[in-house]
């Protein structure tokens, strides 16, 4: 029987790192986490165990440390791209290499002053921002280069303007119809540039605002009709990405039954429910 090596690939994950960068009037915190993978010409490593084209995983660690101290890791799409350039440069058996990063946002806490004045950033303390990720994908090879930015963990909730309706029912349908429920999820989006010099920084903050407006507005019809919605909108108001793929899982927020205590429940009472979820996904392209 002949047996081949058809694919390959080997990296460094859960590389974390927190980086503070103490300017003379505040410090700026930015907490990362890093994983890296190589393709290439890599297959004795695995056929005849001969290590001399692998570049060891603990040197892959070690590079994301050295180069965060000598520049800035924010934007993440840039830190991405020079920890890509650098394996290319470095290791000419690399073929293609693939960096995602993850950013745990963290914000200034903002303090009262002595003197009774508005409340102020502290430029020395953080607070975390919520469960809010950002990301971003890097992969580049010797004659191309994508990069892709999303979020993730976006928690979102809205208390109206949604119902589900009009679905075909079978023997085991327990759903009942409703024209107003609650509708949460937890938000992920990643969307391709279509020049990979596109301002990251100012597509990821029109994205993650049109996204949000257009969740709030939309009288939703299903998640699948919201989440159309938004994904037009984000192309609509950032002309430089090419696509956008969401994933919104239906959280539910289940009403509780209040008769057994005679009481009323006008949409006042849910038990949150993690699991099981409705997951929807979708993907939305410029024709």
């Amino acid at each position: 029987m002949s047996i081949i090596l058809s694919k390959n690939q080997y990296g460094k994950g859960g590389v974390r790192l927190v980086k503070v960068e103490r300017r003379p009037e505040h410090h700026d915190v930015t907490e990362i986490e890093v994983e890296i993978k190589f393709h290439g010409a890599f297959e004795q490593v695995y056929t005849d165990g001969d290590n001399s084209r692998i570049v060891p995983t603990d040197t892959m660690k070690n590079t994301v440390y050295a180069l965060a101290k000598d520049h800035s890791v924010g934007p993440i799409e840039s830190f991405g791209l020079m920890l890509s350039q650098h394996f290319l440069e470095s290791h000419q058996q690399i073929a293609r290499v693939e960096v995602a990063l993850e950013e745990s946002l963290w914000q200034h806490i903002e303090v009262g002053q002595a003197d009774g004045e508005e409340r102020k950033p502290y430029p020395y303390a953080f607070l975390s921002a919520g469960n809010e990720k950002r990301t971003c994908l890097v992969q580049q090879t010797r004659g191309s280069l994508s990069i892709e930015s999303g979020i993730r963990d976006l928690h979102i909730l809205k208390t109206t303007q949604s119902g589900f309706e009009g679905f075909p029912r079978d023997a085991f349908t327990t759903l009942k119809e409703t024209s107003d429920r609650l509708f949460g999820t937890n938000l992920q989006a990643t969307w391709c540039y279509r020049e990979p010099e596109a301002d990251v920084t100012r597509c990821r903050g029109i994205i993650r605002q049109t996204l949000l407006d257009s969740f709030a507005r939309h009288d939703s019809l299903s998640v699948q009709h919201t989440l159309y919605a938004m994904g037009e909108a984000a192309l609509e108001q950032c002309k430089e990405i090419t696509s956008i793929y969401l994933s919104m899982p239906n959280v539910h927020r289940l009403l509780v039954d209040l008769s057994p205590f005679d009481r009323e429940n006008a949409n006042e009472i849910f038990i949150p429910v993690d699991e099981p979820y409705g997951l929807i996904e979708a993907t939305l392209e410029r024709a």
